[in-house]
């Protein structure tokens, strides 16, 4: 049965302002269109009250300064921020550690807390250090000497290759490569083969990090592939040998790294956006989605394209691209129009004669 809170205790949990019956009972959150009588909403700005007026919602989060609102509501700074926490705090559920399934797989000299819960098909290598309440889902993979701290949850599938180490709450997606070999190859002119250079570092995922379905980080050649505290990867991320990534990015949906770039905090990759190799990425940055980064960027640029420019510059000319087919007829118009201003070569041949 669904745990039951009343609108001013989950107020408590975002410093948020009560407005109206703060008993009304909450188990659950949802979109306006699909919330019902003992589900909590939200709105982030003003125009959409209109549409909480047709909503069953038995409550809402809304933005300081909406009045007359007769729905029992929460006022906080930052609904959508108010709303994460919320929604987070309603579906959490208490570990249960199941153990270790008969039919998953451990290797030899292994120290695994007493208090996990590892499915079947789960296939774990020597000398792997597990901490408390984590969770292996059914097929996860863990290689030799790979170190996972506590309340980790990897989801089917996963796969944390030999010597790398994850942090605490660290949450991996269905089919994420944590230490694949990084593509690295030397090649040789003579005959046009490759050869490929041994990956021998490792990756370490800090505290916090979030890594998508069917995402790669790649082990370093040497040393350490690392993505640091907080950072949230997408689905099909891709991530270079020996780049870091900075506290708290975001990297989104098909966003790639080449090897020993390094992220700063906070910075935000969109969709499709790729950083060249052997760059450095100032905190903040942002990349539009499909963005090619060739260059350092400083701290706080905000840049789009290919190459990546300033976005405003890129807007423009984006803009102006569009309209190159009609610039072009305007251009052959007015040389249209010049060539029939000059002089026809007999008219200028009896001006060239006066002149003499």
């Amino acid at each position: 049965m669904a745990q039951s809170y009343t609108l001013q205790e989950l107020a408590r949990l975002v410093a948020g302002e009560v407005v109206g019956d703060g008993q009304t009972l909450i188990t659950g959150f949802n979109s306006i269109d699909l919330a019902g009588p003992e589900d909590l909403t939200f709105i982030t700005n003003k125009k959409l009250v209109g549409q909480l007026v047709e909503s069953n919602a038995g409550a809402c989060i809304v933005p300081p300064g909406i009045d007359e609102l007769a729905l029992p509501h929460i006022v906080a700074e930052d609904p959508d921020l108010a709303a994460a926490i919320i929604h987070s705090h309603l579906v959490a559920s208490p570990f249960i550690a199941t153990g270790i399934h008969k039919r998953a797989v451990v290797g030899e000299d292994c120290e695994i807390a007493e208090q996990v819960s590892i499915g079947p098909l789960v296939c774990i290598g020597n000398r792997v250090r597990i901490g408390e309440r984590v969770t292996l889902h059914p097929g996860v993979v863990i290689g030799d000497g790979v170190e996972i701290g506590e309340d980790c949850v990897l989801h089917a599938n996963a796969v944390v290759a030999n010597g790398c180490s994850l942090g605490r709450r660290v949450v991996l997606h269905h089919g994420a490569v944590i230490g694949s070999d990084g593509f690295g190859f030397a090649t040789d002119r003579s005959t046009g083969c490759h050869v490929s250079k041994p990956q021998v570092g490792t990756v370490r995922l800090d505290d916090d990090v979030q890594i998508g379905a069917n995402s790669c980080v790649d082990r370093a050649a040497f040393g350490t592939t690392r993505v640091k505290a907080g950072a949230r990867l997408d689905n099909q991320v891709m991530i270079g040998h020996n780049v870091e990534v900075g506290e708290n990015a975001i990297l989104v949906s098909q966003a790639g790294v080449a090897g020993s770039t390094t992220l700063g905090r906070n910075v935000v990759l969109g969709a499709r956006a790729g950083i060249s190799g052997h760059l450095h990425i100032g905190d903040g940055v942002m990349v539009a989605a499909m963005g090619g980064v060739h260059n350092n960027q400083p701290a706080g640029a905000v840049v789009g394209g290919v190459p990546a420019i300033d976005v405003k510059t890129w807007g423009r000319a984006a803009a102006a691209y569009s309209r190159l087919p009609e610039m072009l007829k305007e251009v052959r118009r007015l040389r249209r129009e010049i060539n029939s201003l000059k002089p026809r070569p007999q008219e200028q041949e009896e001006r060239k004669k006066e002149n003499d």
